[in-house]
């Protein structure tokens, strides 16, 4: 079966952060965000944010784009000219609706690159709000959010229609409480 989700990661400020950001980055970015488990909605807790984020920002500016037939990379074309308006149309959004994109935004369109779909991963930040928290985009694009504790996390992670995976990155003791809720 087919199924959407628009699965929740949870990082608490007892998180090995850069474990945390090299599983958010597979997850999110793997197989360019479109397989039913791709992460894209990111809570984490203020006190950590910004050391994340910063770790984020340079796992995905190490990302190879370019012909996945070619080893070296790592992030493939989106799958055809639907995914790549939409790519670019939620960017749009993104700006519009009071968002920043942290990292990426662009179609990719330069020298090999223009014979595909080419885009950056994108991270961004936008108000709970935006529509893009609940619309599936099946694309590489995290949204991410900055939480007081993890109790905002889970009730946000929680908030959705859809959901098929979850992810969370704490203190060890913190794991049963993450199943639990």
């Amino acid at each position: 079966a087919e199924m959407g989700g628009k699965n929740p990661c949870i990082v608490t400020a007892r998180a090995n952060l850069e474990d945390a950001a090299a599983g958010i980055v597979r997850s999110a970015y793997g197989m360019g965000g479109q397989k039913c488990s791709a992460l894209s909605r990111l809570y984490v807790d203020h006190a950590v944010a910004d050391e994340l984020i910063a770790s984020l920002r340079t796992q995905i500016d190490a990302i190879r784009i370019g012909d996945p037939c070619q080893r070296e990379n790592w992030l493939g074309p989106v799958v055809n000219a639907s995914a790549y308006a939409s790519y670019a149309r939620y960017a749009d959004e993104l700006y519009q609706g009071g968002g920043q994109i942290i990292s990426g935004g662009h179609q990719l369109r330069a020298g090999a690159l223009a014979r595909g779909y080419y885009v950056e991963p994108v991270l961004a930040e936008a108000p709970l709000s935006h529509r893009l928290w609940k619309h599936e985009m099946f694309l590489p694009i995290l949204m991410v959010h900055r939480v007081r504790d993890r109790d905002e996390a889970m009730r946000l992670a929680n908030e959705s229609d859809l959901g098929l995976t979850a992810g969370f990155y704490g203190g060890a003791d913190e794991v049963s409480w993450f199943h639990e809720h």
